[in-house]
Order: structure tokens, then sequence, then C-alpha cells
């Protein structure tokens, strides 16, 4: 498909989200998600598996195993993970667009988003900088994380955050197509299996950290607003792809 068609397809979804002006009525937050122990359990295994996996030699036994397992079935590399990537958090303001609310509105759901996106990204790339692990196919030295796992993860807690409260389904789908990114990112030789469990963890937390640290944030810096609009636009420059959030105070 044409990189502009893709690109243009996405800024439709968008548009009946875009542009909107929530009162301060509308800013004020709706069952804020409260902290507890037990959502660290998963993401804090995930990571775990994959700092051991940095030094433990059965583990990087299995990630050799692994990789040669998936080679022996790969025919051609398949990119849909530069997609899928994006698809569980951009399904939020589709589903939205389509008239199915869910836990919050626009403006809520960006800020976490943006906060989910900053702890993550910040997390993922002070690590690669940090390991130097080489990728499986020995292009670079930046595989532990796995970023786009990072991502979909990330995507995937928050539509599940969203909109559990109407089908557990949607959260289902979501870690589903997460699930999906991390497998494309080892069968097109680009990460480790450590690297796309710890990036997966990763992932999942950023989010529960935004959701947490949400109410805080908008007594601090959005408490006087009344008048928050935003927009999201797809973004493409021929290689990369990604989506700007732009917010108007």
């Amino acid at each position: 498909m044409n990189k502009s068609i893709i690109a243009l397809l996405l800024l439709l979804c968008f548009i009946k989200v875009a542009g909107q002006n929530p009162t301060s009525d509308s800013l004020q937050i709706k069952n804020p998600v409260k902290f507890k122990y037990q959502s660290l359990v998963i993401p804090s295994v995930l990571i775990g598996f994959g700092v051991v996996g940095l030094e433990s030699h059965a583990l990087k036994q299995l990630n050799t195993s692994t990789r040669n397992e998936i080679a022996e079935h790969i025919d051609t590399k398949i990119t849909v993970d530069d997609f899928s990537q994006y698809s569980p958090f951009v399904s939020v303001y589709a589903l939205n667009a389509l008239g199915i609310e869910g836990r919050n509105n626009f403006t809520d759901r960006t800020i976490i988003l943006g906060s989910a996106a900053l702890i993550m990204g910040g997390t993922v790339n002070i690590i690669k900088l940090t390991t130097n692990v080489e990728r499986p196919d020995g292009s670079s030295l930046n595989s532990f994380p796995s970023g786009h796992t990072a991502t979909a993860f990330m995507g995937a807690e928050f539509l599940y955050q969203e909109y559990k409260d109407v089908s557990v389904w949607y959260g289902i789908t979501g870690y589903i197509v997460a699930t999906g990114t991390g497998l494309f990112r080892m069968y097109n030789n680009r990460h480790w299996l450590t690297d796309v469990a710890t990036g997966a963890g990763i992932g999942i937390l950023s989010t529960k950290i935004a959701y947490w640290v949400h109410p805080w944030i908008k007594n601090i810096f959005y408490k006087d607003k009344e008048d928050i609009s935003g927009t999201i636009l797809p973004l493409c420059d021929g290689k990369n792809y990604g989506l700007g959030i732009i917010m108007t105070f």
C-alpha cells in the first residue's frame, strides 16, 4: 500500500476527535486508576527476564536457539511490525471517533498517552545506549530492549485501561497485536527473545505509571485550564512512521 495512502487513512481516523474543546467539567478525572502492587508482577517478571539474559549463558543460548528455530521458517521479511506497533493506541482514538466512549475524554487520555510515551521512550533509549547489545542481524548495537515491542505493549495496556469497562476483548485484542509485533521483531531477525520480553514489560509498566501519576499531573499543570484542544496527525518521512500529538492550552 502506498505510504501516502496509509498516512491519509490514519488522518481520517482522527478527524472526529481533532480540535475538541472540552470544558472544565470534562477535565475532571473519572475513576482514577489506583496503584496496586499486583500490577507490578507481570512487567517486573518480563523486565527481569531480559535483564538476567544480559549475563545468563543459559538465556543467551535460549536467544540463539529461538533465533535459529525462527530462521528455519523465514522466506522473506514482513515489515508489518512497523505499523502494528502503533495500532493498539491508535485504536483508542478510532473507537472514540466511532462513538464508542472509553474511560477518559480526549484531553485526559492524550495526556496519559503522552506521559506513557515519554516514560517508555526515555527508558528504552537510555537502556539501549548503556547496554550495547548487538542485534541478531549484526546491524547495530542497540538491540536491547525492543522499542517496537515496548510501543506496542504500551498501547495495548492503554487500550485495555480505556475500554476494559466496555469489553475486556478490546484489551485482549490489543495484547494479541502487541504480542504479534514482538514475534515479528524476532521473525525479521531484529531482536532477541530477551529484547522483546523486556520491551513488553517496559511498555506495560510505562502505561500503568502514566495512569497512576495522571491525577498529580492534572493538579499541578492543568488545574486552571478550561480550554484545551488537541489533534493527532500521522507522520511519515519516507522511511519512518509515527504519530504527532498537538495540544493547545
